[in-house]
């Protein structure tokens, strides 16, 4: 992930940044606000975090002129010793996403950043994903191939649909299962029954097979490896 820090403390932004650099994102650091929204508009970032007092110009300033002037909608995190309602309500409506009040941990600040990268890509998705000729829309819990609809129970789809958003990628049996179960680990080995129920209606009519089994690891989705 590509982080901008605009903080004129210096030595916030160097916590900030070595807490996150050894997470393995990169960082790029403003220390006005001048020199913050100039950065910000002349580069593309995963997420911007931006403190509400800077020299040059205010961070309410900056997230508002940002959001006027820039292409990109990309998130704001919001630091600040102001803790009233009045400021948090003038920050969210200058098009801040999350606000946090010093001083503050940083594994709490890693959760927001976490919980609101997340967020926009939620939003930004597509409601649909294909491979080949099979087509999944995460809005109508549809499926088709080849034109042909297929009624699948919200599980199997879930598998699916998580197997086609990381298509060609081999997903372990115990990921699928985390994902799927999340805390809640099932009995027995239903994930091999979705898996079975899954092939007789995405492959068995068709000539191409797309759900492949990886023996010992997992599943994959896609076309066949030459």
């Amino acid at each position: 992930m590509k982080i901008l820090v605009i903080e004129d403390d210096a030595d916030i932004a160097s916590n900030i940044g070595q807490y996150f650099e050894d997470k393995g994102h990169q960082l790029d650091f403003a220390y006005s606000g001048t020199q913050g929204l100039a950065l910000a508009m002349g580069q593309r970032f995963d997420l911007i975090i931006l403190d509400l007092m800077l020299p040059g110009k205010d961070g309410i300033s900056l997230c508002r002129e940002f959001r006027e002037q820039s292409r990109h909608d990309t998130p704001i995190l919001m630091l600040t010793a102001r803790d009233t309602l009045e400021d948090r309500i003038t920050g969210f409506e200058a098009g801040s996403d999350d606000y946090l009040v010093k001083p503050f941990s940083l594994r709490e600040l890693e959760a927001r950043v976490l919980a609101i990268t997340r967020r926009g890509k939620d939003k930004n998705r597509s409601s649909t994903v294909c491979i080949e000729d099979l087509e999944l829309n995460r809005d109508t819990m549809q499926v088709m191939r080849a034109n042909q609809n297929i009624t699948l129970k919200p599980r199997a789809f879930h598998i699916l649909e998580y197997l086609m958003q990381n298509v060609n990628r081999v997903i372990s049996r115990q990921e699928l299962i985390d994902h799927i179960w999340s805390d809640d680990p099932p009995e027995g080995d239903p994930l091999r029954v979705h898996i079975h129920s899954l092939r007789q209606k995405i492959d068995k009519p068709f000539d191409t097979k797309l759900i492949h089994t990886v023996h010992g690891v997992g599943y994959r989705v896609g076309a066949e490896r030459q």
